[in-house]
């Protein structure tokens, strides 16, 4: 009798140690999709942040650029479209995140151009408030660009724990579906942007 219970001994050991094993992989999946999480909701900060300083910068530049209404009607177009696919992005749905990227990548190239025509107008560009908005909405693309690089790597974490074995026992047992890598969706949002009045 006293090898069968010194044998149920270490048995319960052994499922105690698997036990707490088990719970510490699971918190740390839980801990990592939470940190892409809250990495992408900084992204969706930012441009909430930038959808709402392009109609102040249109309205400033429209009073100078009269003859450019097509650029500027492309500008606020392509912000409403940035803006509606910002609304329905999560970071577990790779079309909403494609198709987030994919509108901010036509946002980027149609403020590029907006700020190329703007180039012909030197009062806006000596304007204070345009100079202002130029300020922000330079701090604020900076900021995108942390926020997208922090995001994917919280992700590349999270997505590194749920493929590689033992922890991908635990991430399919649960659930733990891999997340989607904030990505350049085409060449033009390669070329980077220039602020500059």
């Amino acid at each position: 009798m006293n090898g069968f219970l010194i044998a149920l001994i270490v048995i319960v050991v052994l499922l105690l140690v698997v036990g707490i094993w088990l719970v510490g992989q699971y918190n740390s999946l839980v801990s990592s999709r939470n940190r892409y999480r809250n990495a992408f909701a900084q992204i969706d900060v930012q441009l909430k942040r930038r959808h709402d300083l392009i109609p102040n910068l249109v309205e400033t530049a429209k009073g100078y650029m009269k003859h450019e209404r097509e650029t500027l009607e492309a500008v606020i177009q392509a912000r409403n479209a940035a803006e509606s696919a910002r609304g329905g992005a999560t970071p577990e749905s790779a079309e909403a995140v494609n198709k987030l990227g994919a509108a901010e990548g036509g946002l980027g190239s149609v403020l590029g151009r907006l700020f190329a025509l703007s180039e012909a107008y030197p009062e806006l560009r000596s304007n204070e408030n345009m100079l202002q908005l130029q300020e922000e909405l330079t701090s604020t693309e900076n900021k995108v660009g942390f926020s997208r690089q922090a995001y994917n790597d919280a992700v590349t974490v999270y997505n590194t724990k749920t493929e590689t074995f033992p922890t991908t026992i635990i991430a399919n047992l649960f659930n733990f579906r891999p997340a989607v890598l904030f990505e350049v969706s085409g060449p033009e949002e390669r070329e980077r942007v220039d602020v500059k009045f």
